[in-house]
């Protein structure tokens, strides 16, 4: 009788799936996870067994699910073995846009995004089995400039950052909480997010990007840079600076387009990620 009282025992916890398997199957692909504070999509790479993962962060209007729906910039992480998770931020006023939480003025968006995107790799993390301690926190334009603020204010978030045409805005930080491994990516004939700054002409909070080389400066300072790049590079219409740093790294990566992801900026990210200190 106690044999077959723990045969039936066993069977039904082996017809009940782990925890972590079932959640990773209520989402994924064009199906969005929900969580309390927002929504993100995920794609994983074909064996997926838990492991590193690329967060990228939307520009000014876009969705994690046109991120996700994004198939070349998906499979570019995902066939080197990478989890791309893809946030969705938040319209800043009921009929605008989404955006994010960037520190820049307005006082009208609904959420803490910082807050909100350490739910979503907790989550990813409980679902997917996303390593946590191997995030790459990446982002376009405003996502870029999200990027940015993450890695000033909450500089253990990620093991790295790598922004892509989006920096501080102001009243731009004048110190960070630590020092942080930092790649930008920016295109030299950016108009929309110019190296050199510029005031969003008609915004309602009279909103200003910050002056990229400014920002790079400070974080110079924060991870004990010295003022010399000590590497350049200059082929096929891309220049790169790297910095020697006591504390963390940078790296800057100009193009000669405008603003963009330029072509092969993933391989680049991804290279550069790898060859970080662990």
């Amino acid at each position: 009788m106690l044999n077959r009282i723990w045969m039936l025992l066993m069977a039904g916890l082996l017809a009940v799936p782990a925890k972590g398997a079932d959640a990773a199957a209520e989402c994924g692909g064009d199906t969005p996870c929900r969580i309390e504070g927002g929504a993100y999509h995920i794609a994983l790479p074909d064996g997926w067994q838990g492991g590193p993962a690329v967060m990228f962060l939307h520009g000014y209007g876009s969705s994690g699910a046109k991120v996700i729906a994004s198939t070349g910039l998906v499979a570019a992480f995902t066939r080197r073995g990478y989890a791309v998770i893809a946030p969705s931020g938040l319209p800043w006023k009921h009929g605008k846009p989404s955006d994010w939480s960037v520190r820049d003025g307005w006082n009208t968006y609904p959420r803490n995004d910082r807050v909100f995107l350490r739910e979503v790799l907790a989550d990813a993390a409980a679902r997917a089995g996303v390593k946590p301690d191997q995030l790459l926190l990446s982002g376009f334009s405003r996502g870029g400039s999200m990027v940015w603020d993450m890695a000033c204010q909450a500089p253990e978030f990620a093991a790295a950052y790598a922004a892509v045409s989006g920096g501080f805005w102001l009243p731009m930080a004048q110190d960070c909480e630590g020092p942080v491994q930092l790649l930008h990516i920016h295109g030299f004939a950016d108009e929309v997010v110019p190296l050199e700054g510029r005031a969003i002409p008609g915004s309602e909070a009279g909103v200003v990007q910050a002056d990229i080389w400014e920002g790079l400066q400070l974080w110079r300072r924060e991870n004990g840079c010295r003022s010399n790049a000590a590497e350049h590079e200059a082929a096929d219409g891309i220049w790169r600076k790297r910095w020697h740093c006591a504390g963390g790294g940078l790296e800057l990566i100009l193009h000669k387009g405008g603003h963009g992801l330029p072509q092969g900026w993933s391989t680049m990210a991804l290279d550069w990620f790898e060859s970080l200190p662990r």
